[in-house]
């Protein structure tokens, strides 16, 4: 808390910050950005062109956003929540709440064009997700400034189809309940949500070319590859990046199962190789031939892969 001017003194809540996982956040705010927790929590809102240029910027993704933006309205409107969809920089694109919400949202700037950075609207929901690259819960007092401790909210990431983070998926209430007891149900709903915006964006983006799933989905993100005619990746998500060990920022196009470049059995592409033999069998009911096919191999190359895989899961068993 702010004892005298510009004074910023020890505050018995970090240790329950610690508990939360905000604790950085909070650091961040008393350090970092130096916010004063009882200054005028609003952030700013942006004029009707600025918010325009946001929204162009954000490109396709905001279209796909629109049916999974639809979606969480009708499930959540009735507990009190809005919904709500930023880029990086925090801006509001655009919501969705019940015309009995729509004063309040007004009124605590739950609306296109309120901007929720954390450096200048201090931990909340849209502005620690994006800080931190993370699915985030901010429940009332844990809001770094005093005057939003009334206030839920909780956002995850949302990825383009080139793997990059593209903004946060929120979803904030006023009146929210004080133990927080949906939190839970609402972050599931955000997380799928998100997955569905990302799937929809690298189908578009990839239109045409042949799509694999690599595993189950990885926090906000799910793990798809596109290959082309010759099987070569040519694009990936997020969540399959990381499991190849790629950059987001990386252009792709590499060859998933090339014989000319076999990874050391630690590699992170050793991984996505073996997830994708086994989404092939899995997708050809166990048919070497068939899954050879899909993946563009040979099937004496699938055999071999498939011996070498089951040798390294009998030697890190042993192990």
């Amino acid at each position: 808390m702010l004892h005298g001017p510009g004074i910023l003194r020890p505050d018995p809540a970090f240790p329950a910050m610690a508990r939360t996982g905000l604790e950085a956040s909070w650091q961040r705010c008393r350090h970092e950005y130096g916010l004063d927790p009882a200054a005028p929590p609003l952030p700013e809102v942006l004029s009707g062109a600025e918010l325009r240029q946001a929204c162009l910027c954000m490109g396709r993704l905001l279209y796909f956003a629109g049916p999974e933006m639809e979606r969480l309205h009708a499930a959540l409107a009735p507990v009190g929540y809005t919904v709500m969809l930023s880029d990086m920089d925090g801006i509001v694109l655009t919501h969705q709440a019940a015309s009995p919400l729509r004063r309040g949202c007004r009124r605590w700037h739950f609306w296109p064009g309120a901007v929720w950075q954390e450096r200048h609207a201090g931990t909340n929901g849209i502005g620690t997700c994006l800080a931190e690259h993370r699915s985030i819960s901010v429940h009332r007092n844990q809001h770094w400034r005093s005057g939003l401790h009334g206030l839920a909210g909780i956002a995850t990431p949302v990825y383009d189809a080139s793997g990059r983070m593209a903004g946060a998926l929120n979803a904030s209430s006023f009146h929210p309940t004080p133990d927080g007891s949906l939190g839970v149900l609402i972050a599931s709903n955000l997380l799928q949500a998100a997955h569905q915006i990302e799937q929809a964006c690298f189908m578009d983006r990839y239109r045409g070319h042949a799509i694999m799933l690599l595993g189950n989905a990885v926090g906000a993100s799910v793990p798809l590859v596109a290959l082309d005619r010759d099987r070569h990746v040519v694009g990936a998500t997020h969540a399959a990046r990381m499991q190849m060990g790629l950059p987001p920022t990386q252009d792709v196009n590499m060859c998933l199962l090339d014989d000319t470049a076999i990874p050391a059995p630690t590699a992170p592409l050793r991984e996505a190789q073996t997830m994708a033999i086994h989404t092939a069998l899995a997708s050809a009911h166990g048919k070497v031939a068939v899954a050879a096919r899909m993946l563009g191999i040979s099937r004496s190359t699938l055999h071999r892969r498939i011996r070498n895989i089951a040798g390294q899961t009998q030697a890190g068993a042993r192990a």
